[in-house]
C-alpha cells in the first residue's frame, strides 16, 4: 500500500507539468494583457514599455520556464487588476468553494443512496419509474436554470432562504441544492444498476441462506460491492462541484473560485486565471488519488502491485 501511495504521488508530477504548460500556452494566445492594463489612448510606446518591464518581450520558452520556477513555490505572479499575489487571492476563494461543495456532495449522496437502494429493491415499480424518469430530468437540466427555478421558488415567492449573497447557513441551502441536483442524477442509476447486477450473486444466495434480514443483505453484503463505482464518480464530481460550479457561484453570487475565475476571465487577469486553473487541476488529480486509496478500504479483492 505505501509503495503503491508512493508511486501514484509520483505520477501526479509530470501531470502537473504538463498542465502547468497547457495552462501557460492558453492564457498566452488569449490576448495580450496590457490591453486591459493600459487607457485608451496609451501610445503603442507605453506598450512596448509595459511589455518589457512585465517580461512578455522574451522568447515563448523563456518565459514557461521562469513561469515554471515561479510556479514550484507558489509564485503565480500578481493580479493585475488587485495588485496582489495572485495565488494568495485565489487561495481566499478556496474556504467558500470548499463549503459550497460539500454541502452540494452531501445533499447529493443522502438524496442518491436511499434512492438508488430503493430503485434496485422495487424495480420496475412506479417508484423505480418515478426515480428513473426524475434521475435523466435531473441530469437534462442545466444548473443555472434549476438555480433561477429555486430562486424564484423559494426565495421569491415563500420567502424561505436569500437570494443571493453569503455568510450564513441559508445563504448556502440553495445553490448546493442546484449543484447537488445534477450530481445525485448521475450517482442513483449507477447504484441502481450495480445493486440489480450484485443482488443475483452467489454470495448474496448464501447471505439469504443464512437467514440474515433482507435489510443486512442489502445494506451490509450488496451495497458495500456496489460502493466502488459510486466512489469513482464521486471523485470526480468533487472537483466538478469545486472548481467547474462557474454558474451555479455567479447565479447566486457565491464568493467561491468558479465566481472568481470567471471574473479573472473577463477581466483579462491571466495570472489570476492560471492559478484557479491550476488549482482545480490539483483538487482533480487529489481526489483520484483518494478515491484510489478508498477502493483498497471497501473492496479487499483490489490488489495494487
Amino acid at each position: 500500500m505505501g509503495k503503491y501511495l508512493v508511486k501514484r504521488v509520483l505520477q501526479i508530477i509530470p501531470v502537473l507539468l504538463i498542465i502547468t504548460l497547457i495552462v501557460f500556452l492558453l492564457v498566452n494566445v488569449a490576448g495580450d494583457p496590457t490591453a486591459s492594463m493600459l487607457p485608451l489612448d496609451a501610445t503603442e510606446a507605453d506598450r512596448q514599455a509595459l511589455r518589457e518591464a512585465l517580461g512578455l518581450n522574451r522568447p515563448l520558452y523563456v518565459q514557461y520556464f521562469d513561469f515554471l520556477g515561479d510556479a514550484v513555490t507558489g509564485d503565480f505572479g500578481d493580479s493585475y487588476r488587485y495588485g496582489k499575489p495572485a495565488m494568495e487571492l485565489a487561495w481566499q476563494r478556496i474556504p467558500a468553494s470548499v463549503q459550497l461543495a460539500g454541502a452540494a456532495l452531501l445533499f447529493s449522496i443522502v438524496l442518491s443512496i436511499p434512492l438508488g437502494i430503493l430503485s434496485a429493491q422495487f424495480v420496475n415499480s412506479p417508484f423505480d419509474l418515478v426515480v428513473s424518469g426524475v434521475s435523466v430530468l435531473g441530469r437534462a437540466m442545466p444548473n443555472f436554470w434549476v438555480g433561477i427555478m429555486l430562486i424564484l421558488l423559494f426565495s421569491v415567492e415563500l420567502k424561505w432562504f436569500p437570494v443571493s449573497g453569503s455568510g450564513t447557513l441559508a445563504h448556502l441551502v440553495l445553490p448546493a441544492l442546484t449543484l447537488s441536483i445534477q450530481s445525485a442524477a448521475q450517482i442513483i442509476p449507477l447504484i441502481r444498476s450495480n445493486m440489480l447486477s450484485i443482488m443475483h450473486e452467489d454470495y448474496i444466495r448464501t447471505a439469504r441462506s443464512k437467514g440474515l434480514k433482507e435489510s443486512a443483505v442489502v445494506c451490509i453484503h450488496a451495497f458495500k460491492n456496489a460502493l466502488v463505482p459510486v466512489v469513482t464518480i464521486v471523485a470526480l464530481e468533487i472537483p466538478g462541484l469545486i472548481g467547474g460550479a462557474l454558474i451555479t457561484e455567479t447565479v447566486f453570487a457565491w464568493p467561491g473560485l468558479g465566481q472568481f475565475l470567471i471574473q479573472s476571465i473577463n477581466n483579462q487577469d491571466m495570472s489570476v486565471v492560471q492559478v484557479c486553473i491550476f488549482l482545480i487541476a490539483l483538487i482533480t488529480l487529489v481526489a483520484n488519488l483518494i478515491a484510489d486509496i478508498v477502493y483498497c478500504l471497501i473492496d479487499p479483492r483490489i490488489r495494487y502491485s
